[in-house]
């Protein structure tokens, strides 16, 4: 069976650090786009990072830009989110979702993407 299983969420104070892993199951990493989203009870679900297979191109919410690093590491089947300068507005549920197709770029618009995971859960507080 395909899936996506996230880890590394927690509770993180204001500045902090926390890095997300995503590890695929029942299938390689190879060529396919892999992306981001979070989502706060009450508002739509948004697109915050992605990254591409051929050429890994990377791209990234304005909401994140400059603290948040998207990166794989096919050997280890694996995408990481690493998030720095953590906020109270970054709290959210972080998901993970999977595009077969091998573009050179990649999207943040959730209709692209195929396989989901089941989220794991960041708290940014004091």
């Amino acid at each position: 069976q395909l899936q996506f299983v996230e880890s590394g969420g927690g509770l993180v104070q204001p500045g902090g650090s926390l890095r997300l892993s995503c590890e695929a199951s029942g299938f390689t990493l190879d060529r396919e786009t892999i992306a981001w989203f979070r989502q706060v009870p009450g508002k739509e679900r948004e697109g915050i990072s992605c990254i591409s297979g051929p050429d890994m191109i990377t791209r990234y919410a304005d909401s994140v830009k400059g603290r948040f690093t998207i990166s794989r590491d096919n050997a280890k089947n694996t995408v990481y989110l690493q998030m720095n300068s953590l906020k109270p507005e970054d709290t959210a549920v972080y998901t993970c979702a999977l595009d077969w197709r091998p573009y050179p770029d990649c999207t943040l618009l959730m209709g692209r993407y195929e396989v989901w995971g089941q989220g794991t859960q960041v708290i940014v507080s004091s």
